[in-house]
């Protein structure tokens, strides 16, 4: 698709603060710290008065800034992404925090389509684990750098050394040091730069809550020649420089290479040199990918194009005084202005993007004007679905998001029939929003709906938000199935033929197919492969 530039003075303007723009997610396995993380590197923004909340806070601290839902700040687990808006030095950080938990893999697969690099935190101890697989191996589709953080270093674990052996037998991937360790996990003095060759000293603070005092000296004069931690360190950056790992910037964009950076977020140690390498070394926003109406590439829309964005996250009653619907958008291209009229490409029909904020957690403020690489709150955006494209005088039309085929599935009862509309309502808010998948036997057919989604807490997340939400009572009975494929419309009398399988309809028109088990999928596939059953979806 084609665009039209802007004048030059409004496109220099664009290209000038799009370069100063970095957005990017933090991906984990559970209780790798990244919520930890998050907090510490708004503390270190000077984002936060005076301290950095707790996951868990004890009486005195405040909670952390990321996790707003009180499902959240109960259990001590992000369930849903935010999005943390916040300047650094001249820099503009755009943070979209995502859930951690596999239960809720689908919030961050749509929290990737959004972000130009990412923070993969790993545990020193316990390395790559599955969540963090999973998610990195959706990063290296979607091509987004990586800046690879090792955690809770000032604990046992593994040593240095060992850390790049794990990363390149399980994930392929090169990991270059940009900080090297002196001491053993455990017992963590701090950080050598290896391009500076500056020995980062790091005191701990009571809690992490304040900013740890940093000591920062010429390596050479800061070693201790009786200490072997010393002596390790330096006979390991030896062996990195004889085998030449040095940065490599074009390996580090297209995936090929990580920058390795090593540190405790709980203690603040290595979290400074990990927010200035985000300003270095994360890409600022390039033009965007698009395609034409049937998904085909169709070249890219320049940065100073017209104003474009991708809606990538819908989430409702996030001010609970308000309960309000707010849609985030991701900037691709042109300037953003309050107010302006632009158009859904899904819909066809023009929005007013007047009540437009910025967003930190569940703060919110007016926002004026934003640029690409920014994410903007748009409240009240009605009939704005995940995935949709907004485009103002040039059409535009991003890739759909992909989302996982569910594997859980409940019948979902309304409680108490004087509360059928807040039931209902609740529903279609959930869908609207991709919490779960909503489903019915035929589009307007079996008066039961079926929740469904990728892992059971999901459901309790839904439960809890139709009743404090919605105010909505609910009852959940399980359903028979536990594998679902997409598929087409006209397949949909060959699957039902077929024992231990249905077809289930999304409100937005997508079949799914759904079965008893993997043994009734795989019947069905040998029997009749010209069938469409495909284990992605799209929003």
């Amino acid at each position: 698709m084609s665009s039209t530039p802007l004048a030059p003075a409004a496109s220099s303007t664009i290209a000038a603060e799009a370069a100063r723009r970095r957005t990017f997610a933090i991906i984990s396995h559970p209780d790798a710290g990244k919520t930890t993380l998050t907090e510490k590197l708004l503390l270190y923004a000077g984002a936060l008065h005076g301290e950095a909340g707790a996951v868990k806070a004890r009486a005195g601290r405040r909670e952390v800034t990321s996790d707003w839902m009180e499902l959240e700040r109960r259990r001590g687990i992000s369930v849903s992404s935010t999005v943390l808006r916040f300047e650094y030095e001249g820099d503009v950080f755009n943070l979209l925090d995502t859930p951690g938990h596999k239960d809720f893999s689908e919030d961050t697969l749509r929290v990737l389509s959004a972000v130009d690099a990412a923070v993969m935190l790993i545990d020193a101890a316990k390395g790559v684990e599955p969540q963090t697989l999973r998610l990195f191996e959706v990063a290296r589709a979607r091509g987004i750098p990586l800046l690879t953080f090792v955690n809770k270093y000032d604990r046992p674990g593994m040593e240095p050394l060992e850390v790049l052996d794990h990363l390149s037998a399980t994930l392929d991937l090169q990991a270059i040091p940009m900080n090297w360790p002196v001491g053993i996990p455990g017992a963590f003095q701090g950080v050598i730069d290896r391009r500076t060759d500056l020995f980062h000293r790091f005191t701990r603070t009571t809690g992490g809550a304040t900013i740890a005092p940093e000591m920062i000296l010429d390596a050479s004069s800061a070693q201790d020649a009786d200490d072997p931690a010393w002596a390790t360190a330096r006979e390991e950056l030896e062996l990195l420089d004889a085998v030449d790992e040095e940065f490599d910037d074009a390996a580090f964009r297209d995936g090929r290479a990580t920058a390795l950076f090593f540190g405790s977020a709980v203690s603040n140690f290595g979290v400074g040199p990990l927010l200035r390498a985000l300003v270095e070394l994360a890409p600022a926003p390039s033009p965007r990918r698009e395609v034409d109406a049937d998904g085909e590439p169709a070249g890219e829309r320049p940065l100073d194009a017209p104003f474009s964005g991708l809606v990538f996250k819908v989430q409702a009653n996030m001010d609970p005084r308000h309960r309000d619907r707010i849609a985030f958008v991701r900037i691709c291209s042109g300037r953003f202005e309050r107010g302006m009229r632009v158009t859904n490409e899904r819909t066809g029909r023009t929005l007013a993007m007047a009540h437009a904020h910025e967003v930190f957690g569940r703060e919110r403020s007016l926002m004026e004007e934003a640029f690409p690489g920014d994410v903007v709150g748009i409240v009240g955006a009605a009939d704005t679905r995940v995935g949709d494209t907004l485009w103002l005088d040039v059409p535009a039309r991003f890739p759909a998001i992909p989302t996982l085929a569910p594997e859980f599935f409940m019948f979902v009862r309304n409680g108490d029939v004087s509360r059928y509309k807040q039931f209902r309502r609740g529903l279609e808010q959930l869908d609207e929003e991709g919490v779960v998948h909503v489903l019915r036997r035929e589009a307007a057919g079996d008066p039961v709906p079926v929740l469904a989604g990728v892992g059971r807490l999901q459901f309790d997340v839904a439960v809890n938000r139709m009743e404090n939400e919605f105010n909505a009572t609910v009852r959940l009975e399980e359903a028979p199935w536990n594998v679902a494929r997409r598929t087409e419309p006209g397949d949909v009398p060959k699957i039902r033929e077929a024992t231990g399988s249905d077809v289930l309809v999304r409100a937005d028109g997508t079949h799914l197919a759904v079965f008893r088990s993997e043994f009734v999928l795989q019947r069905l596939e040998r029997d009749h492969p010209e069938l469409t059953l495909d284990r992605l979806l799209t929003r």
